[in-house]
C-alpha cells in the first residue's frame, strides 16, 4: 500500500515540506539556562517594571537589596527555553524558511515561585502538528527543572509556519477561547514603551532576531521599523494583571495564555484591558493605543487564591 512503511505500519500523512513520521513527537536536545539576580533584573526592566523608580512594589523585581526582599517576575520563566526552541529550525521532517515562521500563542504555567538564581534544564518535544491548510501549526512543549530535578515551569509555544500546509493531517481545535465579555473592562493599565524597548528586551531574553533591531531587515518584510518581540508585550500584560489583581505578589501567579494578534512598535503605548471572571481567573487583551489595534488577544491568567490569615491557602 502507498501509505505503508517498510515495517508494515501505516505511514502518517505528509507532503514535500512535512513528514509527520519524523517531526511529530521529535525530542529536542536538552538545554541549560543559568541566571542570577542580574539577569532577572534585566528581564524585569525589559518588560517595563519600575518605570517609576520609587514604586516599592516594583523595586522588589529590579533592586537586589530591596528591604522587603528581592523576587523574580513570574513571566521570566518564558525565556528559560529559548535555546531549546531555536532547534525548531533543524527538526527532521520539516522544511521551511525562517521568514515564514510566526509565534502564534504562548502558554506558561509556574509550578512554584521562581528562585532568585538557578540553573534550569529544559526538555522539549513537538507534541502536535496540525494542518491548517495555509500552513502548519506546531505545538512545542517544554518542561524546565532546577538542579534538584524539581519542575519549575511548563511552557507551550504554538508556532505557525506559513506555506507548508495541505499535508493531510488533523486540523486541530478551532474554537475561540478566553473571549472577553461584551462590556467595558473591569480595569486597564496604560504604559508607554521606550523607543529602544526591543534593543533592551533582546539582551534580556536571548532572542537576537534582527527583525527587532535592524531597520533594513524590518523594511524588507514590510515594517516601517523594527517591531517589538511578542514575548515582551506578553511580559507587560502579565505584569499588568499581577499588579491589578494579585497585589504584585509573584507567588500568586499560576499561569498565563495569550495569542499574538498583531505587531507592536517600540515607543507605542500598550493598553492592557482586564475582565475579572472569578477570584482567580482574569481575561485580558492588549492594544497599541496609537493605532487602536489589538496586539494580544484571547488572554487568560490563572491566580492562586490569596493566603488566608491563618497562613493556609487553597492551592492544589
Amino acid at each position: 500500500m502507498a501509505n505503508e512503511k517498510a515495517d508494515g505500519t501505516q505511514a502518517k500523512p505528509g507532503n514535500e515540506f512535512v513528514n509527520l513520521d519524523q517531526a511529530l513527537n521529535f525530542q529536542f536536545k536538552p538545554t541549560e539556562f543559568s541566571y542570577s539576580k542580574k539577569e532577572a533584573i534585566l528581564y524585569a526592566l525589559a518588560v517595563g517594571a519600575a518605570a517609576d523608580p520609587v514604586d516599592l512594589k516594583e523595586l522588589q523585581f529590579t533592586y537586589e537589596l530591596n528591604q522587603a526582599g528581592f523576587k523574580v517576575l513570574p513571566s521570566f520563566a518564558v525565556v528559560f527555553p529559548f535555546d531549546a526552541l531555536e532547534q525548531i529550525f533543524s527538526v527532521p521532517g520539516l522544511k521551511f524558511s525562517f521568514m515564514n515562521l510566526l509565534h502564534g500563542e504562548q502558554f506558561l504555567e509556574l509550578k512554584r515561585p521562581i528562585p532568585v538564581e538557578a540553573t534550569v534544564t529544559n526538555t522539549a518535544h513537538i507534541s502536535q502538528i496540525y494542518d491548517k491548510g495555509s500552513g502548519a501549526l506546531l505545538l512545542v512543549d517544554v518542561h524546565s527543572v532546577d538542579e534538584k530535578g524539581e519542575e519549575l515551569a511548563y511552557n507551550q509555544a504554538s508556532i505557525f509556519i506559513r506555506g507548508i500546509g495541505g499535508f493531510g493531517g488533523e486540523r486541530g481545535p478551532s474554537g475561540q477561547i478566553n473571549i472577553p465579555p461584551q462590556r467595558q473592562p473591569d480595569a486597564q493599565l496604560v504604559e508607554k514603551t521606550a523607543t529602544n524597548q526591543a534593543l533592551l528586551y533582546r539582551l534580556a531574553s536571548g532572542d537576537r532576531n534582527p527583525l527587532h533591531a535592524d531597520p533594513a531587515l524590518a523594511a524588507m518584510v514590510g515594517f516601517e521599523r523594527p517591531i517589538l518581540h511578542g514575548l515582551c508585550t506578553f511580559g507587560f500584560a502579565a505584569r499588568a494583571v499581577q499588579k491589578q489583581y494579585a497585589s504584585n505578589a509573584p507567588d500568586r501567579f499560576k499561569s498565563i495564555k495569550v495569542r499574538f494578534s498583531r505587531h507592536f512598535f517600540p515607543g507605542e503605548t500598550i493598553v492592557t484591558e482586564m475582565w475579572r471572571e472569578s477570584a482567580t481567573r482574569i481575561l485580558f487583551q492588549s492594544k497599541a493605543r496609537e493605532r487602536d489595534e489589538l496586539v494580544l488577544s484571547n488572554g487568560a491568567v490563572e491566580l492562586h487564591p490569596p493566603v488566608t490569615e491563618g497562613g493556609s491557602d487553597e492551592r492544589n
